[in-house]
């Protein structure tokens, strides 16, 4: 027998949704792990999908969107490449080599601010798939930093907490007035 519900949400369209900028304090909760991959689930991430593509970026975060769930989506192909997304659900770090890794970051919730910040250059992950299939791999150089920094994302840190106090502050200071800026110019 068909399910219409279950078709119906399948025909739904993605749907952008806002992205949380500092100092939002939903940004600084941990998140919690998703007890089952269902057809919700997988909407959530279509959507965080769309979402990261129109800001544009390379990953996001569920609760950069409101939602504190354990959820990541990424994806790190060139500008002129075929899209490869790819799901996170539960990711855990089971290991990391000590060699760090410089890599200057940038964050959909810290518009406009990049800074050099050094993680492991490999690390050994372990999560969900967007089918609820569990994967376990080693992330290298990118993919090892664009994973730990959206992984820093569930756990209510951002990349600029990785810096001193005075480069936090000032990030914090120019996304504000940019906002501020935004919000004037839309008003007039």
């Amino acid at each position: 027998m068909l399910d219409v519900r279950r078709l119906i949400s399948y025909l739904k369209p993605m749907a952008q949704r806002d992205i949380l900028i500092v100092p939002n304090p939903v940004l600084k909760q941990v998140s919690k792990p998703v007890e089952k991959v269902s057809d919700k689930t997988r909407a959530l991430m279509d959507d965080m999908l769309e979402t990261m593509y129109a800001a544009p970026g390379i990953g996001l975060a569920a609760i950069q969107v409101g939602v504190p769930l354990r959820i990541i989506v990424m994806d790190l192909s060139g500008q002129d490449e075929e899209p490869t997304p790819r799901y996170f659900i539960n990711p855990e770090i089971l290991e990391d080599v000590e060699e760090l890794l410089p890599w200057e970051e940038g964050c959909l919730s810290v518009p406009d601010f990049y800074e050099e910040v050094e993680r492991p250059g490999r690390v050994k992950i372990r999560y969900l798939n967007y089918h609820g299939e569990q994967i376990t791999e080693w992330a290298e150089d990118l993919y090892a930093v664009c994973i730990q920094h959206e992984m820093d994302h569930l756990n209510g840190v951002l990349f600029i907490d990785h810096l001193s106090r005075l480069k936090r502050q000032r990030a914090i200071r120019k996304v504000q007035k940019t906002e501020r800026e935004k919000a004037l110019d839309a008003a007039e």
